[in-house]
């Protein structure tokens, strides 16, 4: 699966994504500090679903209508990075064919996903 992980989301879910077989870009290593706007266009442009916790994401593509490739928002609690990879293994052992082209949002207890295009 091709991702782009957003530096909020950090390096530890990034090499979790790597070992697991995915084609990861992260955000960190090709564009640091990129605005938000420039990281979702690049996951368009290369058809990459967006890992985030950066909750602005969801402002860009609900309320400003950007167009996306699928993004996955983590909303944790625990922000510990062994933790966001234990949540980012659960969703994409168990629904990673429901990510592309919709926003999911992830919990250390739940995963809701709301439409492909939305």
């Amino acid at each position: 699966m091709r991702l782009i992980v957003d530096e909020s989301a950090g390096t530890a879910v990034a090499a979790y994504l790597r070992h697991a077989g995915h084609d990861v870009l992260a955000v960190g290593e090709a564009m640091p500090q990129a605005e938000d706007v420039d990281v979702l266009a690049r996951s368009v442009a290369e058809r990459r679903i967006l890992v985030t916790n950066d909750k602005d994401f969801g402002e860009l593509v609900f309320r400003a209508r950007q167009p996306h490739a699928g993004v996955l928002l983590l909303r944790l609690h625990d922000e510990r990075p062994a933790n966001r990879v234990r949540v980012v293994r659960a969703v994409f052992e168990g629904w990673a064919e429901r990510l592309t082209n919709r926003f999911t949002v992830a919990t250390e207890s739940e995963v809701r996903f709301f439409p492909p295009g939305s």
